[in-house]
């Protein structure tokens, strides 16, 4: 399964330079507002330490992490909703989207205004969700008006919908994100349809100024405040750092990180906040053509891991041999685990792990 990371933000929050740092796609930076009318698309590896573990003691032609898609969608003003700048395009791309990242400008820059005059990244929070939120006001009140004919008649099921609409209007309307509305499952299945913009997980990422990024600074603590109750995720990046980084042999790269006090690129801390988030985890294929990390979400079973890989291995699973990760390590290959008994066999209703090294069987 494919991950989609849209990252958002005010115009001139470094969104693009973030997105340069990830990406096997280089993309334009520029100090000037909406000087792009599309989206930049790329793909970039997770970084995983267990995939340069296996490949070490498990000989493979090639070592294939997981990727995500990453999505830089241009940048936000106010009015967006109603089309001001490029703003239907920008939501649009968002509704495709897994999960938000929201680059905030934390960092002043007398040579790249801010399209407000002014640094404040908790007004920036604000608008981009006030833009959201109005857009998802208006597809919530399109499908009240769809509904309530039928409500008015009698149809219990469209009664239903209704009232769980109005809970999702009334929510918005107080300038709250759908996310944040306590709703259960069949509730939410109203909307489930809809793509709600605002329904999407976010991580906010402080950009800050060098000599910031282990402390961050007063603009990244009022982020920090302003969240605090909020249950969001928050990280402190230094974009303009991580452009330098990226920009590294990996040899010179591990010096240099040394030298600001730092022990691995941001963005790599960035990838794996935005699996926690979508509660997301990695299974290993090993041995023969290549060592492959694959995603799913966590809870998924054996089938249904299955067929990640292909179609075909959860249409005709039979078992899955698992041996976990720190097993392997231990032992230091496949065999000596299953000496050992730590392989185990495992059937249709097994839930997969982080860090399982699946072989399946199966036949169609």
């Amino acid at each position: 399964m494919g991950l989609k990371c849209g990252i958002v933000g005010i115009t001139n929050s470094g969104k693009t330079t973030l997105f340069n740092c990830m990406s096997n796609t280089k993309a334009q930076v520029t100090d000037f507002a909406f000087s792009t009318g599309k989206s930049n698309i790329g793909i970039c590896n997770v970084p995983d330490p267990r995939l340069e573990e296996i490949a070490r003691l498990v000989p493979a032609e090639k070592k294939v992490p997981a990727t995500v898609e990453i999505v830089d969608i241009p940048g936000l003003t106010k009015g967006a909703s109603m089309g001001e700048g490029i703003g239907n395009s920008f939501l649009a791309d968002i509704r495709l989207c897994d999960t938000l990242i929201h680059v905030l400008r934390c960092f002043d820059d007398p040579n790249l205004p801010h399209v407000d005059n002014s640094i404040n990244p908790v007004r920036d929070i604000e608008t981009v969700d006030l833009e959201m939120q109005i857009k998802d006001l208006e597809q919530i009140e399109r499908k009240m008006q769809k509904v309530e004919k039928a409500a008015k008649a009698g149809d219990k099921d469209a009664r239903f919908q209704l009232e769980v609409l109005h809970k999702y209007k009334n929510h918005l309307e107080n300038f709250e994100n759908v996310r944040t509305l306590d709703v259960d499952a069949h509730e939410k299945n109203v909307v489930a349809d809809m793509m709600l913009l605002t329904a999407k997980k976010c991580l906010y990422v402080c950009n800050v100024d060098e000599k910031s990024v282990l402390t961050g600074n007063a603009y990244s603590q009022a982020v920090a405040d302003y969240l605090k109750d909020k249950n969001e995720e928050m990280l402190v990046i230094a974009g303009k750092l991580e452009a330098d980084i990226a920009e590294l042999d990996p040899e010179d790269r591990t010096l240099f990180l040394e030298d600001v006090g730092l022990t691995e690129p941001g963005v790599n801390k960035l990838l794996r906040a935005a699996y926690k988030t979508l509660n997301l985890i990695s299974f290993f294929t090993v041995g023969g053509k290549e060592n492959r990390a694959w995603t799913i979400t966590h809870g998924m079973t054996a089938p249904q891991a299955a067929g990640v890989i292909h179609s075909d291995l959860e249409r005709g699973f039979i078992r899955a041999e698992v041996i976990k990760y720190q097993d392997l390590i231990h032992y230091g290959s496949e065999l000596k685990c299953k000496e050992a008994g730590k392989l185990s066999v495992e059937g249709k209703n097994y839930t997969v792990e982080d860090g399982d090294i699946l072989h399946i069987r199966f036949n169609i």
